[in-house]
């Protein structure tokens, strides 16, 4: 009698197993509940789809150019080498895919122009006649390639604001 017990109580015990929840399993299911088998996975709560956007054309200049700073002025210089202040930015924004001239005159024609109120990272800044050209970092500040003897830097647009003439901003196009 008692082996007959046992097996009757077998497949309450193994049907009790079944039901219990587990850590992973939703905290609504009962002893009792129909069978895992049949559960279908339904999160509480769905997670928010991040969506990982490239950065902008400009964000992706302003950290290439900041891979050069240390680098070394020099006049017709247009790589890693050397670099004068066209140089500098024909390369960055080569690297991305956009063909500028050699000179800051004429990379002047590029791209839209921009009050200097409205500057964004990536923005060209142009100085002295069109002879110097900066990439805008942003608070108010330029990467550039200042002149022989001397590294690529962070300077302060504050220093060179009675020499501003304009500013670019370019896009892909």
């Amino acid at each position: 009698m008692a082996l007959l017990s046992r097996i009757r109580l077998l497949p309450l015990c193994v049907a009790v197993l079944v039901a219990v929840p587990t850590a992973s399993s939703s905290p609504r299911q009962t002893v009792g509940a129909t069978p895992p088998s049949v559960f279908v996975s339904i999160p509480l709560t769905v997670a928010k789809r991040q969506h990982h956007r490239r950065p902008s054309l400009r964000i992706r200049a302003v950290r290439i150019a900041a891979q050069e700073l240390g680098t070394p002025y020099r006049y017709g210089g247009m790589s890693p080498g050397g670099f004068d202040c066209s140089g500098l930015v024909a390369y960055v924004y080569g690297k991305l895919g956009v063909s500028l001239p050699h000179n800051a005159a004429a990379q002047y024609a590029y791209g839209r122009p921009v009050d200097r109120n409205h500057l964004r990272p990536g923005d060209l800044v142009f100085f002295h006649g069109l002879g110097h050209v900066g990439l805008y970092i942003g608070r108010g500040r330029i990467i550039h390639a200042p002149q022989t003897g001397e590294l690529v830097e962070i300077q302060s647009l504050a220093v060179r604001s009675g020499s501003i003439e304009g500013a670019r901003r370019l896009t892909r196009s």
